[in-house]
């Protein structure tokens, strides 16, 4: 240890009577004002600076390693494991139905008669309201009326036409007659069926507009009833073209919905065909069940979109990954040295993908590594350490 402090003083004081004339030839060079002069000075300034930076972390080391009363730094390590790992693209958006519709009146007249209420659930051609039809009920009696005489005649004069009995045109009027009574009857009956509101699917009147007695028409501003189907609902959200190949149809979906609380799992069950130039996203469709009838129309939920999986991944902590000043990240392995004693190992990775607070690691560790995980941040690479606590990386 006596002979390690000599030779430090030693390099320090021959440092110091160096930096001394340093300082006065770069002072020299410096009013010389000589650009090439100056760059292989400071060339030779940095190389002297790395050379003495080794030096010292020898000394480091060497220090460590006789000094009889040295604390070896304490370190947790997590044990590398491979799992299954899920990726998702997390986006926002709102819940949507087709089957949200307005309802207009066919026919102008009063509104005389409403048969449901706001939230009641209704089916498919369920009458909704009847529309006074002016009397055109009397006028479809009539025309049947008129309609099955027609019918009788002819028959009648088919039946003597078949024994050649009559004229071609007593058979041909009578026919002719027959005919025309029948088409004014659906005529009418499908004016007469305008007077009727009914239901264009099932699902629940979400609101009646028009009470009972008002005067309707067709057009705008005489909408009767909103109705709505809470089975068939869906959420579009807006994708960036970059997850083009890794969002398709069938991939799984988690939506959550912060009001009330509730996830739910799903598939994608469309994506578009269009890139949008003005956000460059393509549309995504993903159905939402609705079994309980709680999501809503307009609804915010959170999507996450299972865009990679790796069934073999390697996963650690982000909070143990460090950057050097080339950009590379790294993460210290604990390494068995004999003994029981364990060194501190720097070792460069390669990553990929963050889910939370795990990343995935691509290429540089493998099934059984050892990380440190707490205490990273105090210890130097190959540098001898006490392993405290050691686990296996949690499954994600």
């Amino acid at each position: 240890m006596k002979k390690i402090t000599t030779v430090f003083s030693i390099a320090l004081v021959l440092a110091a009577c160096g930096s001394k004339e340093n300082n006065a030839s770069i002072e020299t060079l410096v009013a010389g004002k000589d650009v090439t002069a100056m760059s292989a000075k400071k060339q030779e300034l940095d190389a002297q600076r790395k050379a003495i930076e080794n030096q010292i972390s020898l000394l480091d080391s060497a220090i460590v390693a006789n000094d009889p009363e040295r604390k070896l730094p304490l370190v947790s390590t997590l044990e590398i494991k491979p799992e299954e790992f899920h990726h998702y693209l997390e986006l926002q958006g709102d819940v949507m139905t087709d089957q949200n519709v307005l309802i207009y009146p066919e026919m102008a007249g009063t509104l005389y008669r409403v048969y449901v209420k706001e939230g009641q659930k209704v089916s498919k051609g369920q009458l909704l309201a009847a529309i006074d039809d002016g009397g055109m009920s009397s006028q479809l009696a009539q025309i049947k009326t008129q309609a099955a005489l027609a019918k009788t005649t002819f028959e009648r004069q088919k039946r003597l036409w078949e024994q050649n009995i009559g004229s071609e045109i007593q058979y041909l009027q009578a026919k002719a007659q027959y005919e025309a009574q029948e088409s004014a009857v659906k005529q009418l009956e499908s004016q007469l069926g305008k007077s009727s509101i009914r239901a264009p699917f099932s699902g629940i009147i979400d609101d009646v507009i028009k009470d009972q007695g008002t005067v309707v028409s067709p057009g705008p501003g005489s909408e009767v009833f909103r109705i709505v189907n809470l089975n068939d609902m869906y959420i579009e959200v807006e994708v960036p073209e970059a997850h083009l190949q890794t969002v398709t149809p069938g991939k799984m979906v988690e939506v959550y919905f912060p009001i009330l609380g509730e996830t739910i799992k799903t598939k994608v069950r469309q994506t578009g065909n269009f890139i949008n130039p003005s956000n460059r996203a393509f549309s995504v469709e993903i159905p939402v069940p609705n079994k309980g009838g709680t999501i809503k129309p307009n609804l915010t939920a959170q999507v996450k979109i299972n865009d990679y999986t790796n069934e073999n991944a390697i996963l650690i902590p982000q909070s143990v990954v460090s950057e050097n000043a080339e950009g590379e990240q790294y993460i210290y392995i604990a390494q068995e040295s004999g003994n029981n004693n364990f060194i501190a190992h720097k070792q460069v990775i390669e990553t990929g993908k963050t889910q939370g607070d795990y990343i995935e690691v691509l290429n540089g560790l493998k099934a059984g590594d050892q990380i440190i995980s707490e205490g990273a941040r105090s210890v130097r690479d190959e540098q001898e350490i006490r392993v405290g606590n050691t686990t296996e990386t949690a499954k994600k």
